[in-house]
């Protein structure tokens, strides 16, 4: 018997953790204010789950953002989690995989929405390197209570 490739992920906590089978589907960053709302954020990183998503640990809770969505996140921590839209495939926050880095948007959605000011981010300026130093022992001395980007027993 074969075992599909998967990624795994999960909350902040670790009280819900996923794994979705490859191949996944189209990554977006959706700009609409109930994404912005949802995340927190200026916009909501999603992938679709195209080949299926399994809950290897809890489960998400749910809130109807709308008459036609829901969106799921950890009861404990809030950690968004899904995007739930009716009749269609559930999408997984970019965010909440273990390796968000392996997934690459390819499309943005809702620009009418999107931030005036978002396409001159990569211009902002950035720390000295002095004061990059500077901040680099404030992190260093940050002890993490998040889940590991792992399964753990």
């Amino acid at each position: 018997m074969s075992v599909a490739a998967a990624i795994s992920g999960g909350c902040q906590c670790g009280a819900v953790r996923f794994s979705a089978a490859l191949p996944l589907g189209r990554a977006s960053l959706c700009h609409c204010r109930m994404c912005q709302k949802a995340f927190g954020g200026y916009f909501g990183p999603l992938v679709s789950a195209s080949s299926g998503v399994a809950w290897t640990r809890g489960a998400p809770a749910y809130f109807q953002s709308s008459n036609r969505v829901r969106r799921g996140f950890c009861a404990a921590c809030g950690t968004p989690l899904t995007f739930e839209p009716e009749g269609g495939e559930v999408e997984l926050a970019l965010g909440a995989f273990d390796d968000p880095a392996a997934i690459t948007p390819v499309i943005q959605h809702a620009m009418a929405q999107r931030m005036p000011w978002f396409e001159d981010l990569a211009n902002l300026p950035v720390r000295t390197p002095e004061a990059a130093a500077e901040a680099e022992a404030f992190y260093a001395s940050i002890i993490s209570y998040q889940h590991p980007d792992h399964d753990t027993p």
